[in-house]
């Protein structure tokens, strides 16, 4: 990339690098660097792990700030309102981070610099790049910053739905438990992957399917959420087929 292009980019951030190759890393999608000859050259998968990391310890961080008599379930609502798919493409949207990502001929002419999962997953391998630069505080008050205008709004944001935090809760009250995530496999080309999540609630099992973990992850949630729920309804019936059984015998 263009030493100008990526000055202008830090402008925009406001922030400026210390070492640019924790950025140049953070926008390197997987399609371009599968392009390059280099064997070293690494993609952002690996920032984008660590991103989702730092974004979850300082939003909680800031949550708890902001809302002091917050209960757990709450703060953990709140936190996936802010910490999402949408959110976070709407961030990177602001700074424009979908010109800066460099990306292989296929995707990119797949509109890959418009797609919400590519824009999330950068945005995440940008916090993280923050993060080993200038370390915790640094990284503190870069997304501090970012999410100020969301943080008294957080319970009016158009957030997708987050059935792993509903499925948790639901576990923690009723089992004493958390739910188990492992990804299954991934098919699909490098530019448009599809990974299969399992999750695991006890002996039971649910998967589900999603262009990113975190997409899979939420699927395999829904779809567990949606069993309990069946088997709810289904135990009902039968509990009031009892009732109504006992009751015609009582009448007699």
């Amino acid at each position: 990339m263009e030493p100008s292009r990526l000055a202008g980019f830090q402008k925009k951030l406001q922030y400026q690098f210390k070492n640019e190759k924790y950025l140049l890393e953070a926008l390197r999608h997987s399609s371009f660097v599968n392009e390059q000859v280099d064997p070293d050259m690494r993609d952002n998968e690996r920032l984008e792990f660590l991103g989702d990391a730092v974004l979850d310890l300082v939003i909680g961080h800031l949550l708890m700030q902001y809302y002091p008599d917050a209960k757990e379930g709450d703060l953990s609502r709140m936190r996936a309102n802010l910490v999402n798919e949408k959110q976070l493409s709407d961030l990177a949207t602001d700074i424009d981070l979908g010109d800066f990502i460099q990306f292989g001929r296929g995707e990119r002419q797949t509109r890959g610099p418009e797609k919400k999962s590519i824009l999330a997953n950068t945005y995440e391998a940008l916090i993280a790049a923050i993060y080993l630069d200038a370390g915790f505080d640094g990284v503190y008050e870069f997304i501090r910053i970012q999410f100020s205008g969301r943080m008294d709004t957080v319970d009016d944001l158009d957030g997708d739905p987050d059935y792993k935090s509903r499925l948790q809760e639901r576990v923690q009250e009723s089992q004493k438990a958390v739910p188990r995530y492992s990804i299954q496999k991934t098919t699909g080309p490098d530019h448009e992957k599809t990974f299969t999540v399992q999750v695991v609630v006890g002996s039971y099992r649910a998967s589900g399917e999603g262009k990113n973990k975190k997409a899979a992850e939420q699927a395999a949630a829904r779809k567990k959420s949606e069993n309990i729920i069946q088997g709810s309804i289904i135990f009902i019936k039968r509990f009031r087929a009892v009732i109504e059984s006992i009751s015609t015998d009582l009448s007699f």
